[in-house]
């Protein structure tokens, strides 16, 4: 444990993981409340009140999460300031890739120009960056590499029921992608935490191709679209934010008060709302773009971190929560001290 005032930064590492790139790529299509209430036969304005959304991204057809995932990681490389001859490693966290196989992190390294590196995708539902931001700092922190991508790329409006008013009017399509690089210098991934409530499976599912025979049978399924339990997902997910954000920022030596921004999973405006409230929180240092993006899943954290520091909100030196929930039932929380490395964007 660090003593006061001192930062930790993991256990004893003398190799850090600082973020230098970010970057984030939307569709230009925009869903409003008004189409989906009109489709659904809402009244008016019912969306909003219970979510948060006024509208969210909508992928074009022939547009894929390997398309909007590239694109994001090329912002994030040109921020940086480096090339993808300088890539490591290539993580991609997605609910929503192309293929089973090969992954999208393999097609995106291949779209990028990226070669001798590794790559690979990580399937933890919204909880997904920051499983694949913990992967990339401990393969940093360990000399396995330097440089790393992480990318939170997703087109959930393919896996939507359009009929389901539960599921369709949270969600939308986008990528969001950082670089993280190698350093002396004590900085960066501070400390994360990553958890799974594998008994919970069932409150948040996609049934796919491998998908139990059982479940399938049940007439209230369809393969390939999303399915769930509103009221216990709402419920894990309060409890993760304050569980999460409060055990990460200890494991950092710090407590809540010490964070300058909670950057959270955007999932809904009313969950954000009430984790603030619980960890006496302000909540207008919860940063949310839910209001013009949605719900993008594991695309979500990187979309906020990157569009908020495009905006200026964070300085050198801030320290930042990272929290995301979902399917699994997962969770993941992270602390950073934000740099402010990289050029200014174009």
């Amino acid at each position: 444990m660090a003593g006061p005032g001192e930062r930790q930064y993991g256990s004893g590492s003398i190799r850090y993981a600082c973020v230098t790139g970010w970057g984030l790529e939307m569709p230009t299509h925009i869903m409003t409340n008004s189409e989906i209430e009109a489709s659904l036969q809402l009244e008016e304005n019912w969306i909003y009140p219970r979510t948060g959304i006024h509208q969210r991204r909508i992928a074009a057809p022939d547009q894929t999460a390997t398309d909007l995932g590239a694109a994001a990681a090329q912002k994030a490389l040109d921020v940086a300031g480096i090339s993808a001859q300088d890539v490591d490693l290539v993580i991609v966290a997605t609910s929503t890739p192309e293929f089973i196989f090969p992954s999208t992190a393999s097609l995106i390294q291949n779209r990028l120009g990226v070669t001798e590196t590794g790559a690979v995708d990580v399937s933890a539902a919204c909880s997904g960056f920051v499983y694949a931001l913990d992967l990339a700092t401990s393969q940093i922190r360990i000399g396995n590499a330097n440089t790393a991508l992480v990318i939170g790329t997703e087109t959930m409006s393919r896996l939507m029921n359009w009929h389901d008013r539960k599921t369709c009017v949270l969600f939308g399509d986008g990528a969001g992608a950082i670089v993280l690089q190698g350093t002396d210098t004590p900085c960066g991934i501070m400390s994360s935490i990553l958890r799974s409530e594998g008994g919970g499976w069932e409150k948040l599912v996609v049934p796919t191709v491998g998908s139990l025979n059982s479940f399938l049978r049940d007439d209230a399924y369809e393969m390939h679209r999303m399915y769930m339990d509103g009221r216990a997902v709402k419920e894990f997910a309060i409890d993760a934010i304050v569980k999460g954000i409060g055990r990460a920022a200890d494991k950092a030596g710090l407590t809540v008060d010490d964070l300058d921004w909670i950057i959270p999973h955007q999932a809904n405006q009313r969950i954000l709302e009430a984790a603030a409230d619980l960890l006496n929180y302000p909540m207008d240092r919860v940063y949310s773009n839910l209001d013009h993006y949605g719900n993008t899943s594991a695309a979500s954290i990187p979309i906020a971190l990157a569009e908020a520091a495009d905006a200026g909100c964070f300085r050198p030196g801030d320290t930042l929560g990272l929290i995301g929930f979902g399917g699994g039932l997962t969770w993941g929380a992270a602390i950073v001290e934000w740099t402010g490395s990289g050029t200014t964007r174009p």
